[in-house]
Order: structure tokens, then sequence, then C-alpha cells
């Protein structure tokens, strides 16, 4: 048999074992993705994997940010420099100040 189209992949399935808010972060082995809307447990819904999200930054993060910087997420969805212990989100599409309060990030996979 040969490969089938399924759809373009921007969003898959997700079924949660517990509700799930609208903007967390879902980590699956090492796919990462957002949810868009509340999710409720048991319930199929999807996460999405690509796209362009911000992020908020930890509290009291002295951390800049620079356009084209890799960023991690933590287990907690906690957005890091830090690239251990941590999952691969995507690249920084803008430049962020200590005094920002929020990463953007465009995810990659």
């Amino acid at each position: 048999m040969q490969a089938q189209f399924v759809h373009d992949g921007k969003h898959v399935d997700f079924t949660p074992d517990v509700d799930v808010p609208v903007g967390a972060i879902v980590i699956q082995g090492d796919l990462v993705g957002i949810t868009k809307r509340d999710l409720k447990a048991d319930v199929l819904g999807s996460i999405a994997v690509e796209g362009v999200f911000d992020f908020p930054k930890a509290m009291a993060s002295e951390d800049e940010y620079s356009a084209g910087q890799k960023v991690y997420a933590t287990n907690d969805g906690i957005i890091t420099l830090i690239d251990t212990n941590t999952v691969y989100l995507g690249k920084v599409v803008a430049d962020v100040a200590t005094t920002d309060e929020f990463v953007r990030v465009r995810l990659s996979q």
C-alpha cells in the first residue's frame, strides 16, 4: 500500500486524560502542540502543531530573546532558552526585551 493523504497536518488529534484549557502546551514525546480551545477529558479534540503563538515569559524572567533564536518548553509549559530536560518548541519571530511579557514563537517540529 502506498501512503494516502489524510490532512494538511496543521492540527493533530488529541484526546486528553484530564481537562486542558485553551492555550496549553501539550507535549507528546517530541511532538509539541497548543490547544486552541478548551478540551474536555476523554473527548477527542486537536492540538495545533503549526502557527505563531504568544507565550508568556517565565515569572520575573530577565531573559531577552532575538528573532530566529530557538526556544524550548518544559513539561510545565514554561518557555526557556535551555535545551536540557525540555522539548524544542520553535523559533522566536520578534525580538523580546527584558520588560516584555510575551515571546512570539513560530512552532517547529
